[in-house]
């Protein structure tokens, strides 16, 4: 079920009161970009989208419809799927059929496909395929946002930059990261790279532009920021094992 991101991404800008020429400045693009978007002329890049949903303080499963909060106006109707005559292939609170799946296709040959949820917010679990020479952003530019990020690559080959680290990976291999971290991921080979991400937590971040990749060096106390720096505090806690 293709997912129009751009009216959806319209719409919580425009009952937030926000100018689209205000979001693009916030967000590090254009205004006519972000218009194009808006639009359905061109679809964004994964991290401008990330962006985008940061800004806009919506997730993943709230942009592309749960059975929580779908809009019905969107098409993505609530946990019961389009009347089909074949009561088995319908979708329900446990089980979202393949037909059902709510599928956004970003600019470079990205596409995410959101699997099913239910009543929970906890992770966005996704299929995501990476088309040959395609990459997170258009520009090479690395992204961060706010979530703790794990896959498993099936199919394919898939680079994967952290920081000043690039991972190469091949089918059967797995990843997990705190997404805050600069990251990029491109498929420099000749087949569609194909594979399942589990995106975890939504957090506020301070940065709100795509060339914003810097630390925070006030040296103040803060909460923990993730999951990886509350596991990281409870670890902490713990008295020290005796030999």
């Amino acid at each position: 079920m293709q997912f129009d991101v751009g009216s959806e991404l319209r719409r919580v800008r425009e009952s937030k009161k926000l100018s689209l020429r205000a979001v693009a400045s916030s967000v590090g693009v254009s205004a006519s970009l972000l218009s194009q978007v808006e639009t359905g002329k061109t679809q964004p890049s994964v991290s401008t989208l990330y962006a985008l949903v940061n800004h806009l303080g919506i997730s993943l499963d709230g942009l592309m419809g749960t059975s929580r909060s779908a809009s019905p106006a969107l098409g993505l109707g609530t946990a019961a799927a389009p009347v089909d005559s074949d009561s088995d292939r319908r979708s329900d609170s446990v089980v979202q059929r393949r037909e059902d799946n709510p599928v956004i296709e970003m600019e470079n040959g990205v596409t995410w496909e959101r699997l099913a949820v239910g009543d929970s917010a906890i992770a966005d679990p996704l299929i995501v395929t990476y088309a040959s020479s395609a990459s997170s952003s258009v520009e090479g530019k690395m992204m961060r946002h706010a979530a703790l990020e794990y896959g498993v690559l099936l199919e394919g080959r898939l680079s994967l930059r952290i920081d000043f680290e690039t991972y190469d990976l091949e089918p059967g291999d797995s990843f997990c990261f705190d997404a805050s971290r600069p990251h990029l991921y491109v498929n420099a080979g000749d087949v569609p790279a194909r594979g399942i991400w589990f995106v975890i937590g939504r957090r506020e971040m301070a940065y709100q532009s795509l060339s914003d990749l810097g630390h925070d060096e006030t040296g103040e106390v803060r909460a923990p920021a993730s999951a990886v720096e509350v596991l990281q505090a409870l670890k902490a806690l713990r008295p020290e094992s005796r030999g």
